[in-house]
This record gives structure tokens, C-alpha cells and sequence, in this order.
């Protein structure tokens, strides 16, 4: 009996314990269902949270107005916030770094300031007036990299103080008067097209895909990640931390010049107080496109996102006359929204 029990047990005790469990043999239909359902999860969760919610907001936007699926009210949409989607670039570079700056939107209206000033009162040739445009964003973002660095004064104040200064600076070379009347080469930038987008249009893409391919590609770009992740462990393995900074920090300087550029040709005007309301909307447009404030992570593509969905919704609110006095509730509301999403989304990722 008990050899017969010997030589049965072998054959019994595997479907019973397949009925025990409830599995199916490897390569079943089961497995294939699990395996399809996982990888179909794991590619949802791969899809930037950002761009969910740029899809969610044009879909609804595509049912409240029959205008806004356009081809010329998309590609409005691109040139309208070129210059926010420029300096958004350089504030994502800062706030990756651990920083912030304030003073974006008071360096593109002194930068601009500058540029119109040297041209109309100095009779400047206008491409030197923009290179001098350039030089001096680049002095404000060295004088923020400065004061953040050497002078461990915290980037908040920091930029705080150059945005104020920056803003009466810009108020006083002219007397708070605009200028206007510029070369037609100039205003071509922003009233000619090329493949179907404005030039403007073209100009932003190029400055994000140049800042994404650094980020990614290069060893420079990778490293400030690590300075925004622990600046203290970053200096022991080597980088000059200090140097970085400063660096971004003119980048971002350099980048508010030319989104200053951008705005003089789209107005043909130079006004003292361009860009000074746009902080707002630029921060926003990092903070939903997933950076952290507290350094070390942000990506272009997100940040690009977040321009679009920024944009999205300030044109969506035009389109359905929404109060221009409301429009900043909803972005704000899209803010919080965004950091509440994140938040969520990384502490799900800590507990797996």
C-alpha cells in the first residue's frame, strides 16, 4: 500500500495544488492576461502625469468651444507664450539647482528697455542694441549667481531684490516712457512664419530642445542634477558647485533677453513694464510641468508640457470670456492641483 501510495502521490499532488492556488501552467491564458494587464500598467504609469492633464484639458476645451481644435488658434497658442515658454527654460534650469528667481520677468523689461534705448537715443545699430540686450541679462543673472553664492544670501531674497531693482531700472532710463519704431527685420521675427509656425514658435522649441539635449547628454547638464540633489555631496565628488550656479543663473539672465526680444518685435514697442506680470505664469509652468522646488528633479519635456497647459487654459478661458480677473484663480488652482498630484505620485513610488 504504500508503494501505491508512493508512486500516486507524484501525479496527484500537482493538480492539486494548481487547484489549490488557482494558477494556471506557465504560458497559460492566465499569465498572458497578468503579463498584458502589467505591462499595459507600467506603460500608463511611464506616461508623464503633466501630459495627462494637458490631454484632460484639451478634451473638455474641445467640447466647450468649436473654436479651439483650430489649426490658427493652436498655433496661436505656441507663439502667444513663446516668450513665457523662453524664460521657463531658464527658471526650470535655476529651480533644478536648488534656487529660484524672481527677477525673470524685470530682466526681459530691462533688457528690452536697454536694447530700444541705445537704438532710439543713441542712434546704437539695433544688432549691437540686442547684443548689449544680451550682456545685460547675462549681468543680472551673474549679479543673482553673486549674491546666492558668494554672498549666501538665500536666492529668494536674492532675486527679490534685483527683480526691484531691475524694474526701477528699467522705468528709469527712459522715464517710464515706451519706445517704439524698429527695423522691419526685426518684426519679421514675430509676423513670419516658417512651416506653418511663427518664427517665434521655432526660436522656443530650439531653446528647449538645446537645453533638453544638455540636460540629458551631456556630463555638464547631468551634473546639475546632482547639485540640486545634495550640493554639499556634489562639491565633495569634484563639481564646482559655485561655478554651476553662477552659470545658471546667467543662462537664466540671458534667456529673459532674448524672451524680451521676442516681445519688443510681437509689439513693435519697447514698454518699461513688459514681463513684469508674466513671474507668475512662468513659475507655473515649471511647478506643473513636475519640477521640485527643492531641487533635483524637472525635465524639459515636462516643463514644455506645462507651457502647453498653461497656455491651453488662458486661451481656453478667452475663448469662453472668462474674466481676464479670474484667469490667475484658475492658474493658481492648476498649481496646487500639480503639486497635490506629484506629491501623491512620489510617495506612491517610495512605498514600491
Amino acid at each position: 500500500m504504500s508503494a501505491i501510495e508512493s508512486q500516486e502521490s507524484p501525479g496527484m499532488s500537482a493538480p492539486t495544488e494548481q487547484a489549490r492556488t488557482g494558477s494556471a501552467t506557465p504560458g497559460g491564458d492566465g499569465d498572458d492576461r497578468r503579463s498584458a494587464g502589467g505591462v499595459l500598467a507600467t506603460a500608463f504609469r511611464a506616461i508623464p502625469g503633466p501630459l495627462l492633464g494637458l490631454v484632460a484639458v484639451m478634451v473638455v476645451l474641445s467640447f466647450m468651444s468649436p473654436y479651439f481644435l483650430t489649426q490658427q488658434n493652436l498655433t496661436n497658442i505656441l507663439s502667444q507664450n513663446s516668450d513665457i515658454g523662453i524664460m521657463a527654460v531658464g527658471a526650470a534650469l535655476v529651480i533644478l539647482i536648488g534656487g529660484i528667481d524672481l527677477s525673470v520677468g524685470s530682466t526681459l523689461a530691462l533688457s528690452l528697455m536697454t536694447s530700444a534705448w541705445l537704438y532710439r537715443e543713441h542712434s546704437v545699430p539695433f544688432a549691437w542694441a540686442l547684443v548689449a540686450a544680451l550682456v545685460v541679462g547675462l549681468l543680472v543673472g551673474l549679479v543673482n549667481g553673486v549674491l546666492s553664492t558668494y554672498g549666501k544670501i538665500q536666492p529668494f531674497v536674492a532675486t527679490l531684490a534685483t527683480m526691484s531693482a531691475a524694474a526701477g531700472l528699467a522705468l528709469y532710463i527712459t522715464n517710464g516712457n515706451p519706445i517704439t519704431g524698429f527695423p522691419d527685420w526685426y518684426l519679421a521675427i514675430t509676423s513670419n512664419d516658417f512651416l506653418g509656425l511663427p518664427i517665434q514658435a521655432w526660436i522656443m522649441i530650439a531653446v528647449f530642445v538645446v537645453a533638453a539635449f544638455w540636460l540629458n547628454f551631456r556630463p555638464s547638464g547631468r551634473a546639475l542634477y546632482a547639485v540640486g540633489g545634495n550640493a554639499e555631496v556634489a562639491r565633495l565628488s569634484g563639481l564646482n558647485v559655485t561655478r554651476m550656479k553662477i552659470g545658471v543663473y546667467m543662462i537664466a539672465g540671458a534667456l529673459a533677453a532674448v524672451a524680451g526680444m521676442i516681445v519688443g518685435s510681437r509689439l513693435d514697442s519697447a514698454q518699461p513694464t513688459a514681463g513684469t506680470a508674466d513671474l507668475l505664469n512662468v513659475i507655473a509652468v515649471v511647478v506643473i510641468g513636475g519640477a521640485s522646488l527643492s531641487g533635483g528633479s524637472g525635465s524639459m519635456l515636462n516643463t514644455f508640457i506645462g507651457l502647453l497647459i498653461i497656455g491651453v487654459l488662458n486661451n481656453g478661458m478667452s475663448l469662453l470670456n472668462v474674466s481676464p480677473n479670474l484667469q490667475p484663480v484658475v492658474i493658481g488652482a492648476a498649481i496646487i492641483v500639480a503639486v497635490l498630484t506629484d506629491r501623491g505620485a512620489r510617495a506612491r513610488i517610495s512605498q514600491h
